[in-house]
């Protein structure tokens, strides 16, 4: 060996590109299906071929570097989003593992070097479309998602997931409304009893009257652009939150004068279920439900889909009173506050209702609530708007909060008597 060629071995050990043959060759889409788990359509296409090594190649290089990264995996759709994933999520660590063209049984393949490699502290996943197009039917989609799920699990028990359901699309994309409806439901039944994964709700807050996906954040009826991947953010990150994986820092509100805090923000002191011991000094509910963090009271996301649940001040309030709030709903979530017992529904009004057409509602933002008791009615708005001009309320009573479909969370509760 020459000299001259040292530079150019040199180049080659250190180039990303560069892996061992047996590396490169564990990167690669295997020939056939003979031997691999799930089942249903691999993609083998020479464009499909060389952007799932071009990526792979690209992501064994960089293992180290994203462990312990949240990995948001997927298709195109994921892909699209872009590396940083427009820096949506501020400083929590990300991967992107979206193979434009995937399908469920490929993700399922690449699942160890790509994902489990890195040791995530959660996975954000959203896959399914392409299997439709493939002709692929719900049950075989489902089922490897179910071993998709099966998969992080046995890595690690508690590992946060995020099942995504699949976007609206249209017919003429090969995804009609119903086929993408029945996979939705599919996934709702795999999580029923998994706890670890959270069941997104993103299939109402893009679809039409029809079922369709909205051409205003779809424009080619399948990938989202910047309005679509900005509502898909918005719905990701209380979860998110609620992880721990963002908005980690101290709330620093003050009360306004005369006001009193009916939650610390630390824990569920002065809460406690009916008929049951205050949760004084305790973070979490006895049945897991509520969780303190971070200055939220949240009322986590069932695994069973919709599940009743009530939760009280210790404290009754027979005089007049004001009550303040702000609660974030995830998409479709539905909850209540109760004013000295009766329910004023509190939702993610935009999909949820019962309050569709209010102008100041912001889905899956913050959002205040004022209650204003008089005698025995009150006055309730959100964000200034008007929901109940004359609530009726018994004479005296605690303060509750409801949880049934959804995630909601509460922070900065406070009244004034």
């Amino acid at each position: 060996m020459t000299l001259r060629l040292l530079p150019a071995l040199f180049f080659l050990a250190c180039s990303p590109v560069w892996l061992a043959a047996q590396d490169r060759a564990a990167l690669t889409i295997p020939a056939t299906d003979e031997g691999l788990p799930g089942a249903g359509p691999i993609r083998r296409a020479d464009w499909f071929r060389q952007l799932w090594d071009q990526r792979r190649t690209a992501w064994a290089t960089q293992v180290a570097a994203d462990q312990g990264a949240v990995v948001f995996l997927g298709d195109s759709i994921t892909q699209g989003w872009g590396d940083d994933l427009g820096k949506a999520f501020g400083s929590m660590k990300v991967a992107n593992r979206g193979i434009s063209g995937d399908t469920t049984r490929g993700i399922l393949i690449r699942l160890q070097q790509d994902v489990l490699a890195l040791h995530p502290s959660a996975v954000v996943l959203l896959a399914g479309t392409n299997d439709l197009e493939e002709k692929a039917g719900p049950p075989v989609i489902a089922g490897n998602i179910k071993l998709i799920l099966a998969a992080l699990k046995a890595h690690r028990a508690d590992l946060p997931v995020v099942l995504c359901k699949v976007f609206p699309s249209a017919a003429s994309k090969s995804r009609s409304a119903a086929q993408i409806q029945a996979l939705n439901e599919q996934y709702a039944a795999l999580v029923k009893d998994q706890p670890q994964v959270t069941l997104l709700e993103t299939w109402k807050p893009f679809a039409d009257a029809a079922g369709d996906a909205l051409p205003a954040e779809f424009p080619d009826l399948l990938h989202p652009n910047e309005a679509g991947y900005l509502k898909w953010a918005a719905a990701l990150r209380p979860v998110l939150a609620t992880l721990g994986l963002t908005e980690t820092g101290p709330d620093s509100f003050q009360n306004e004068e005369g006001f009193t805090s009916l939650f610390n923000g630390k824990d569920l002191t002065g809460w406690t279920f009916k008929d049951g011991a205050p949760f004084d000094g305790k973070t979490r509910s006895s049945d897991q439900r509520y969780l303190a963090s971070n200055g939220r009271l949240v009322v986590t996301t069932p695994p069973e889909g919709s599940k009743l649940a009530q939760l009280w001040t210790v404290r009754e309030f027979p005089k007049d009173f004001t009550l303040r709030l702000e609660f974030r709903a995830t998409p479709d979530a539905d909850s209540g506050v109760f004013l000295r017992g009766p329910q004023l529904q509190c939702r993610d009004y935009s999909l949820a209702g019962p309050f569709k057409n209010l102008t100041k509602y912001k889905p899956q933002d913050w959002n205040e609530l004022e209650v204003v008791v008089t005698g025995a009615t009150a006055r309730c708005t959100c964000n200034g708007e008007v929901l109940d001009a004359a609530f009726k309320v018994p004479a005296t009573g605690p303060i509750g909060l409801e949880g049934d479909r959804g995630q909601m969370e509460y922070r900065r509760i406070r009244i004034r008597e």
